[in-house]
């Protein structure tokens, strides 16, 4: 796989790219480290999406925990945001989730967060990267009571569903007609159980996994479907969730789609309203649409912009004492209520600001003009993706649309931190010929760095 970490955890193709074994090494190494500095034994926290690959790779990890004598509190399915709250809640070690987010079924992750909820350090993944890519084991075989157990706790979401409705707990949802969308994915129970102790008047698609349904034609990544459940049932508000629950996007009754940096303008505008947003500040990323600029200049706000991944959003977040911050494919993070992006949360806050004001979702979504932008993905060979520039083909296209778009709109070209892709991002005034031309230089990506 060569480089382990990408921007949310390691990532591949399950059980061929990311296999039980590579799995196993993760887990002891991981527990090896943290037992270096713990007093008694590290106690690790392990969740998962629905992917049928989560058993199998989250019972490795967790045996290679063992080994290293950590003790295991395997949570089962439950949202990335949940075991991010859980591993404080719970005073653990680290907590660990088994999941590939939005991507297809047949890949998953291993993304591990630190007793406080936060991503590890850029040290730790190196450590681990070092022992699992290397033939040599030389960590110290424990025998007999040194030896970790794993223990189930598939209780545990419960705390997390009476965190996020104790937080809303003075809003009532009765008169909102709310459709969620839960991906196949981690949300299935979560999501619903919170909305209903809130009242909502509830709609629910997409919240029966199978193991191998996950993102499947539904959540985020393929709004269609909730955008015909919430106009042909006449909903309020359409919420869609990721595989794992750390995104979001939304959907207005009329069937308009609200991204994530629609969706920060939205949260970012109310909190400054109400003295919540510290120091009038929202981080986003590179990628975040031009209109959030405009927004941002008009009502006092002042950006800080990161490289694409969240990891990079919260580092600048708690640098700079931010509240809030995020991602335009709608991973938000409330750092308030929690250390990663967390759907859930994101959703609530907008319909407890549709509540405040007795307004619409398309009504509160006012304050940001979307320019127009076209996003495309190059499907390239995984061990080219970073080294797309070196092609000189393909660096006098990237060099053209920089000067035909210079001062008019933007361009940029990226390597995905989560699939074999490279992304591509062309802002500007015509659609129709930003299209075009995105297109034209994925084709020429892909002829050249191996499409697979």
């Amino acid at each position: 796989m060569g480089k382990l970490f990408g921007t949310d955890g390691v990532r591949g193709l399950a059980n061929s790219e990311l296999t039980p074994i590579m799995a196993y090494k993760i887990g002891k190494i991981t527990a090896h480290m943290l037992s270096k500095e713990t007093v008694s034994r590290a106690k690790i926290l392990v969740g998962m999406d629905t992917r049928i690959s989560g058993t199998m790779l989250g019972a490795a990890f967790s045996a290679g925990a063992c080994s290293s004598g950590a003790d295991v509190i395997n949570l089962g399915v439950i949202p990335t945001p949940a075991v991010a709250f859980l591993v404080r809640e719970l005073k653990c070690d680290a907590g660990v989730v088994i999941s590939a987010s939005h991507n297809p079924m047949h890949d998953n992750g291993i993304k591990i967060l630190d007793s406080k909820g936060f991503k590890l350090s850029e040290a730790f993944e190196n450590a681990i990267e070092e022992f699992v890519l290397s033939d040599i084991d030389n960590l110290p075989v424990l025998t007999g009571a040194d030896v970790g157990r794993i223990v189930d706790n598939y209780d545990a979401v419960d705390l997390y569903i009476n965190y996020m409705a104790q937080i809303f707990k003075d809003i009532n949802l009765s008169e909102v007609k709310v459709a969620i969308d839960c991906a196949e994915g981690a949300t299935y129970h979560a999501a619903p159980e919170i909305l209903k102790k809130l009242n909502a008047n509830l709609h629910v698609i997409h919240n029966n996994p199978t193991g191998t349904n996950i993102n499947e034609g539904c959540g985020s990544t393929h709004l269609d479907a909730i955008k015909k459940f919430v106009v042909d049932n006449k909903m309020d508000i359409g919420i869609a969730f990721d595989g794992d629950g750390d995104r979001v996007l939304m959907v207005c009754g009329d069937g308009n789609e609200v991204d994530g940096d629609q969706i920060m303008s939205i949260c970012a505008h109310y909190m400054k309203e109400q003295g919540k947003l510290s120091k009038d500040m929202l981080v986003i990323t590179v990628m975040s649409n031009m209109g959030l600029n405009i927004m941002a200049e008009e009502n006092g706000i002042k950006l800080e912009r990161t490289a694409v991944g969240d990891k990079y959003v919260l580092e600048k977040m708690v640098q700079e004492g931010a509240a809030l911050g995020g991602e335009q494919s709608g991973h938000i993070i409330f750092l308030e209520h929690n250390t990663t992006g967390d759907g859930i949360l994101t959703a609530l806050n907008v319909l407890n600001i549709m509540h405040q004001k007795n307004s619409t979702l398309k009504e509160i979504n006012t304050k940001m003009k979307v320019m127009p932008q076209v996003v495309v993905g190059a499907r390239v060979s995984n061990d080219k993706k970073r080294n797309f520039d070196k092609e000189p083909t393909i660096k006098a296209a990237i060099d053209a649309l920089d000067k035909v778009y210079e001062g008019r709109g933007r361009i940029l070209v990226r390597a995905s931190g989560t699939e074999p892709l490279v992304r591509i991002m062309i802002e500007g005034e015509n659609l129709d010929k930003m299209t075009k031309e995105a297109n034209e230089l994925k084709s020429l990506m892909e002829k050249h760095l191996g499409a697979q």
